[in-house]
């Protein structure tokens, strides 16, 4: 099949995301040297919402986002509070806690997080097809937390493991809010960030010292506020408006990290186990499982 010349676009503005998103799990474990994860979550919070606002302003979004602020504050402050507070509080916690080829594999089963949170608050069916996802997905989550020891249940790191499926979590119910409001995303982002960061300013101003940070540390948040919150998703978003068919880039996101493995390795020495890798399979394997559709279902899932 031949791709047209919004489809070649999409595509590179696809894997362009890809390959940046792939890059933030290394630039978490080296920011985690020089910051606690709230530092850094204030920090990459700054450079992100200066980034997105500059953004905003550039494309004549002001207006709209007065508006959309007057219009319902509270629940900005809300989805603020969620992302980026508690949602990249508690993914640091976990990267803190774990090799980032665990805690990253172990983010991504946030889809399936989704689906059972989705029949709680929306009441949303759950299909025979997302019980297999799920019980793929959440196996491979065990094989990755216990380094394969399945049967032993030896967890290499509890803690580390429960913080990164509490992210999961957060970040379902991120976008399970985010279904209230049709504004546009990054209106939405600016608000979100824009009220989020004078907390977070406060509170690690009174719970932590800024004065030691050295430049290496600051080069790094600045890298995971500019490519984990900010321009990497505005990538993603062009990607998806340019694209004919949005199925020709949606898997493209697979790619991301088992190209993060290959990263992490290569410059942080993180060994990967045979674990993480068939952990990872499992788990994308279960991903795509949830997003292919079946002829027998196709009438009853619409």
């Amino acid at each position: 099949m031949s791709l047209t010349a919004n489809d070649k676009k999409a595509v590179g503005y696809a894997l362009t995301a890809v390959l940046l998103w792939s890059t933030v799990a290394t630039a978490f474990k080296i920011t985690l040297n020089y910051l606690t994860p709230l530092q850094m979550v204030t920090a990459a919070t700054a450079v992100s919402f200066a980034i997105l606002f500059a953004i905003a302003l550039i494309r004549g979004k002001q207006s709209l986002i007065l508006l959309e602020l007057r219009r319902m504050p509270l629940y900005y402050l809300l989805i603020g509070a969620i992302n980026p507070v508690l949602y990249y509080l508690v993914l640091f916690e976990a990267y803190s806690l774990l090799p980032a080829s665990e805690a990253q594999p172990l983010n991504y089963t946030w889809a399936i997080a989704l689906t059972f949170m989705a029949a709680v608050i929306l009441k949303q069916p759950i299909r025979k097809r997302d019980w297999a996802a799920s019980a793929l997905g959440y196996l491979g989550v065990l094989v990755i937390a216990t380094r394969g020891d399945v049967l032993g249940l030896s967890f290499s790191n509890p803690m580390g493991v429960f913080w990164a499926l509490l992210s999961t979590f957060l970040w379902a119910a991120y976008w399970i809010i985010n279904t209230k409001r049709n504004a546009e995303s990054i209106v939405q982002l600016v608000l979100a960030f824009g009220l989020a960061l004078p907390f977070l300013i406060i509170w690690s101003l009174i719970s932590s010292d800024w004065s030691n940070i050295p430049w290496q540390g600051w080069a790094a948040v600045t890298y995971v506020g500019l490519f984990e919150m900010g321009i990497t998703f505005l990538f993603w978003m062009m990607a998806m408006k340019t694209a004919t068919n949005t199925s020709l880039i949606s898997n493209l996101i697979f790619l991301s990290p088992f190209v993060s493995l290959l990263l992490l390795n290569q410059i942080l020495g993180e060994t990967i186990y045979p674990s993480t890798i068939t952990g990872l399979i499992l788990i994308v394997t279960g991903l795509i499982l949830q997003r292919l559709r079946f002829g027998r279902e196709r009438s009853a899932d619409r």
